[in-house]
């Protein structure tokens, strides 16, 4: 029948789906006979072509399932992969076609039974994404990894703390191996990103020292990638949130959820800091969000880890903690390591520059050349007093977000002009958390997009601002209205909300 199926050129409904009804059905015979397995591992072998090429329904995965599971060191997996796979790259949802999402687990839980189990397993996970730098099907990670989480929150659901270790947990460690190789691949490592935010693997799971071992490569996996839409996911958009815990909450060293030794969490954590550090999370309002995990902070600087001491340094240098007592405690923390010291040396130099630089005296009026950059600002705050400065004009200039840092020591600025400038959304976000008194705001013409300028709604002074030739929309801009209901003037051509 097989062979008559696989060389006829008829293609109607009796040759493409009654030759997968009659398998189903000699394999639901006599399921009680002892025999069974042996049967069953004969009539899959000789259907194999027909599996290569035919979609399994639900009850035949079931039943296919069931053989894996009850030998799985002799089932027939080549025979098998292909379905599998089919599984995997088809638009599957496994809510209303759960007996697949089994079959997909017992398989994998049959390579890992074999001596070269670890091997089988990673070979599995190649073949499935492809030899391409991007896998062709783009359903087939989503659901690698909803089999993976929903494998390891079955095993481990039950389970009652403290955790012992036990042998069955072997059944499950292939599952968060498969969740370590997928970060191997880059177009994969976002969706093993997205997948993990908010934490899906439950406090129990987490408590295993093997698995918790296999979860911190992931998470390094993920502070290394320098993509935005990667290493965001260990922070959710409330960093602090209790529940679902966030990433930066699973591992924190002083609760830590993930059973990992006290260096190793400690440099995970302080890892999954510096990518958001570098990234787009170099905020007030990022530390602020982060400003009940002090202790944490602490904790990691004592290893002189520079995300730790930075962040310290932030927090006094941006007064984000305010009480004299964290303060005291923050800088007892940075002089407690030699490392931490150079970084408390260096923040006190600053201050001293700044104060210098805020000290009344200077011009109230202040523009740049055309070729001005970045660095040029830099020096014009370090050239001496700018307390007075209040209108500065950087339109035309080269300077760019980076500048940010250096204009947010300007307090008392009310007028900036940033017209045709490369100053995008990371800029406008950080001005908007430390220069309350602008009134004048001129970004005719810059990248900024609604991610920054959703941002300006923090700017209770604005009165007057230009966004002509920006990437407003519509939303964005009403949003904006709603918020600061003071804004007297406003251009908004040539964008989307015109």
């Amino acid at each position: 029948m097989v062979d008559f199926v696989m060389t006829t050129p008829l293609q109607d409904e009796s040759v493409t789906r009654t030759p997968l009804l009659i398998l189903t059905n000699l394999l639901s015979e006599n399921k009680d006979s002892p025999d069974w397995e042996e049967w069953a591992e004969t009539t899959t072998s000789a259907a194999a072509p027909l599996l290569a090429e035919r979609g399994v329904n639900g009850e035949l995965c079931a039943l296919l399932a069931r053989l894996c599971r009850r030998r799985p060191r002799s089932a027939p997996l080549p025979a098998l992969a292909p379905p599998v796979r089919r599984v995997l790259t088809r638009n599957v949802d496994f809510g209303k076609a759960p007996h697949a999402r089994e079959f997909v687990r017992e398989y994998i839980s049959a390579l890992s039974a074999h001596n070269s189990g670890a091997s089988l397993v990673r070979r599995f996970v190649e073949v499935t994404h492809g030899n391409r730098a991007t896998c062709p099907h783009p359903r087939a990670a989503p659901n690698l990894a909803a089999v993976v989480l929903a494998a390891i929150d079955d095993h481990y659901r039950n389970y009652t703390l403290p955790h012992q270790c036990d042998d069955t947990e072997h059944e499950v460690l292939c599952f968060a191996d498969i969740l370590e190789h997928m970060c191997e691949y880059e177009d994969w490592l976002t969706v093993v990103g997205g997948v993990l935010q908010p934490v899906p693997i439950c406090a129990n799971a987490m408590a295993c020292p093997r698995v918790a071992f296999r979860l911190g490569n992931v998470l390094s996996a993920l502070s290394r990638d320098e993509r935005c839409s990667v290493h965001s996911c260990v922070a959710s958009t409330r960093a602090a949130r209790p529940c679902p815990p966030s990433w930066l909450r699973a591992a924190a060293p002083s609760e830590p959820m993930l059973s990992l030794p006290h260096n190793k969490l400690c440099k995970v954590w302080g890892d999954m800091v510096q990518a958001l550090l570098k990234c787009c999370c170099k905020r007030k309002s990022f530390l602020q969000s982060m400003s009940k995990q002090l202790p944490d902070f602490m904790i990691v600087a004592l290893t002189e880890h520079p995300a730790a001491l930075e962040s310290l340094c932030l927090m006094l240098e941006w007064e984000v903690a305010s009480c004299e007592q964290t303060q005291l405690e923050i800088i007892a923390a940075l002089q407690g390591t030699e490392l931490g010291k150079q970084y408390y040396t260096d923040l006190c130099e600053r201050q001293k520059t700044l104060q210098r630089l805020q000290a009344h005296g200077g011009p109230k009026r202040l523009a740049l050349p055309v070729r001005a950059t970045d660095e040029d600002v830099a020096a014009l705050l370090e050239a001496g007093a700018l307390g007075n400065l209040e209108c500065l004009s950087l339109a035309f200039t080269s300077v760019t977000s980076a500048c940010a840092h250096h204009l947010i020591k300007l307090p008392s600025l009310r007028y900036l002009n940033l017209w045709a400038t490369k100053f995008g959304d990371s800029g406008v976000q950080l001005i908007a958390e430390h220069l309350p008194r602008l009134q004048v705001l001129n970004l005719c013409e810059t990248p900024v997009s609604d991610k920054g300028i959703e941002a300006l709604s923090g700017l209770s002074s604005l009165r007057r601002i230009n966004l002509n030739s920006t990437k407003l929309s519509a939303e964005a801009f009403e949003t904006l209205r709603q918020r600061l209901p003071q804004l007297q003037e406003y251009d908004i051509r040539y964008t989307e909300a015109w």
